[in-house]
């Protein structure tokens, strides 16, 4: 009798001891670590995406300009160190004697594309962290991300990109409009390619609303949880937590979409 109260005892322990739950749900195959990460950081990008979307529109320019400069510097630090140890297929285009103006500034340009670590790094950073805060501005300002605003994100970066890169150039503002102009048309030109890919079903047409607001908080990945509740862009209005509970969708991101839906009279 005390052998089965000793043994009762110790599975009660057992059972409320942390780590051997942990341990139990890791014999049984229910935890993955990589999993548990990648969640817990898709909630932190989740809680910052929509902390930004509460922000007027120069903090969160100013954000995600610092955000894509960072990615381009260090983009523009890797190239360059490939370039600095040889590793690049591309020669260090030479100044020729007696070069025209137009020469001049096509070489400085290619010249940025084979320099240094920090020289690359510097460049990348401009066009980078240009585009990604025009884009955020047109954005705000347009309701949507549309061909124009990628357009005029890419001539701005395109601009940048040419006035740094060629520092020293003749008829350097001439020269920014030519390459701004050359970037906004090939990025129009991708952008339509990628719509025309991407385009989604006719059906799809119900979800446009609940799509762009699941876009614009992080959250794109609970749209197949809107479609199998058949939650569209007729319910977004009259969403309530149970109903997005019922469709499984957690706590934190509940809470941010009723909070979008209340902040956007137009939803």
């Amino acid at each position: 009798m005390a052998d089965g109260t000793q043994g009762a005892s110790s599975a009660v322990a057992l059972k409320a001891s942390p780590s051997a739950a942990a341990m139990a749900r890791g014999l049984r195959g229910g935890s993955n670590p990589l999993e548990e990460w990648s969640a817990r950081v898709k909630a932190i990008e989740a809680r910052f995406r929509g902390w930004m979307a509460k922000q007027p529109i120069h903090i969160e320019a100013a954000a995600t300009t610092a955000v894509g400069a960072l990615q381009g510097g260090a983009l523009g630090m890797l190239m360059g160190s490939l370039t600095a140890d040889g590793g690049s297929p591309f020669p260090m285009p030479q100044t020729p004697p007696n070069a025209n103006p137009e020469a001049m500034a096509s070489l400085k340009q290619a010249q940025a594309l084979a320099g240094g670590p920090l020289v690359q790094a510097r460049n990348f950073a401009v066009m980078t962290g240009a585009n990604a805060g025009i884009s955020c501005v047109m954005r705000r300002i347009r309701g949507q991300e549309d061909i124009q605003g990628s357009m005029v994100a890419a001539f701005g970066s395109g601009a940048l990109f040419s006035i740094v890169s060629g520092m020293g150039t003749p008829n350097p503002v001439a020269n920014a409009i030519t390459t701004g102009a050359a970037f906004a048309v090939f990025q129009g030109g991708f952008f339509m390619i990628g719509q025309k890919f991407s385009k989604p079903p006719s059906e799809d047409t119900y979800y446009s609303r609940t799509r762009s607001m699941l876009h614009q908080l992080g959250l794109e990945k609970y749209e197949k949880n809107f479609k199998k509740g058949l939650l569209n862009d007729q319910t977004l209005p009259l969403l309530t937590d149970s109903a997005l509970r019922d469709v499984k969708i957690p706590p934190g991101p509940r809470l941010l979409i009723l909070d979008q839906i209340k902040r956007d009279p137009e939803l």
